[in-house]
């Protein structure tokens, strides 16, 4: 899914339950090939303004099981679209979903790189309040200067997103 405007808000406490309603209906069509699934992104952390899209990465075992994850989604509305050019980690979109809040939906292997950085991330913020805040003014600032275009909002904050990625031992983009 592309975003066509750029619009970020305050936090809102309702993006947990959106989380926990996508989940519930992911866990049902998943069952076990789920080892988890793990909110991040920005709604995942309270008090962060964000887009209110919901980012969600599915934990597998790994690709032994990637099969039966791809065709279990697929009954229930989802499209495997690849990784998209980001090595373990194959996005999906989906059809049908007007009940659900706004997501983006990702199929990580445990031990994938990528999974490890999202989940560093998320915790980092969460744990440090006043980093947070200021990431979120920095996406505030992005979404006011760039509110159509949704590559420069996502360079306005790179480097921020970078100095997070370094005190957390996060090598690389």
């Amino acid at each position: 899914m592309k975003t066509r405007r750029v619009v970020v808000l305050p936090y809102d406490e309702q993006w947990e339950q959106d989380f926990h309603d996508i989940e519930k209906e992911l866990l049902s069509a998943l069952g076990a090939l789920a080892l988890r699934i793990e909110h991040v992104g920005s709604t995942s952390v309270k008090g962060l303004s964000a887009k209110p899209i919901i980012d969600i990465d599915i934990v597998i075992i790994g690709y032994s099981v990637f099969d039966a994850v791809v065709w279990s989604l697929r009954k229930i509305g989802y499209i495997h679209e690849g990784n998209l050019g980001i090595e373990g980690r194959d996005a999906f979109r989906y059809e049908g979903k007007e009940h659900l809040r706004t997501h983006h939906l990702y199929v990580c292997p445990q031990n994938s790189r990528e999974l490890h950085r999202h989940i560093v991330f998320r915790d980092y913020l969460r744990n440090n309040p006043d980093v947070a805040q200021r990431y979120g003014e920095i996406k505030e600032k992005a979404a006011y200067l760039y509110p159509y275009d949704i590559d420069r909002y996502t360079e306005y904050k790179a480097s921020f997103i970078e100095e997070i990625h370094l005190l957390c031992g996060l090598k690389g983009k």
